[in-house]
């Protein structure tokens, strides 16, 4: 029971972050699918700066597959929910 008492305050903090992580996600898949059409459909050279985008895009997408990759040992090992 001591673990249940424990867990109740933190569910909600822990669906916000949750739900953080899914805007975020969707944000930066979103950055990296304009970057990749801009990048697709130029004449000429690509610009530098949608190269620059969609890199930044790419690192955070793979930050958040870390982040989720945490949260879910956290689920899977008992420390969440």
């Amino acid at each position: 029971m001591a673990g249940t008492a424990y867990r109740k305050p933190n569910v909600a903090a822990w669906r916000v972050q949750e739900q953080e992580l899914v805007e975020r996600w969707r944000a930066a898949n979103e950055r990296l699918r304009v970057a990749h059409a801009g990048l697709a459909g130029g004449a000429g050279t690509p610009d530098e700066a949608l190269r620059r985008e969609a890199e930044a895009a790419r690192a955070e997408i793979e930050n958040l597959r870390r982040q989720v990759a945490r949260l879910k040992r956290e689920f899977l090992s008992g420390k969440r929910y």
